[in-house]
């Protein structure tokens, strides 16, 4: 069993920075694939980005490449998204997520790829 929880949420103006934290439990942290995930109010959960165990594969969504920099710690079993240039459409909960099962690839960013969800933290964007 894995456990994530979440930190670094928070109100921030248009173009400003935050950035968000996943600590997780477990001895094993290096064999999980990690990501995050975002829900805004009254739409559907969205795959912004995921790191592969060892942290050389990285996917990004289209939405927020060039803004968002997923990173991972393995030594200190936490990854961390840093989000530049924030716009109110980035106005969410996001979630991190972690994948124990074999065969992750990049491109996974469907909600099932993914076994474990943390509680998620909020992130508005004011314009």
């Amino acid at each position: 069993q894995v456990q994530l929880a979440e930190s670094g949420g928070g109100l921030v103006q248009a173009g400003g920075s935050l950035r968000l934290s996943c600590a997780a439990s477990g001895r094993t942290f290096s064999n999980y694939a990690m990501g995050w995930f975002r829900q805004a109010p009254g739409k559907e959960r969205e795959f912004v980005a995921a790191i592969s165990g060892g942290g050389g594969s990285e996917y990004t969504a289209d939405s927020v490449k060039g803004r968002f920099t997923l990173s991972r710690t393995n030594a200190k079993n936490s990854v961390s998204l840093q989000m530049n240039g924030l716009k109110p459409e980035d106005t969410a909960v996001y979630y991190c997520v972690a994948r124990a099962r074999a065969g992750w690839v990049p491109t996974r960013s469907k909600w099932f790829d993914y076994d474990y969800w943390g509680q998620g933290t909020q992130v508005t964007v004011s314009s």
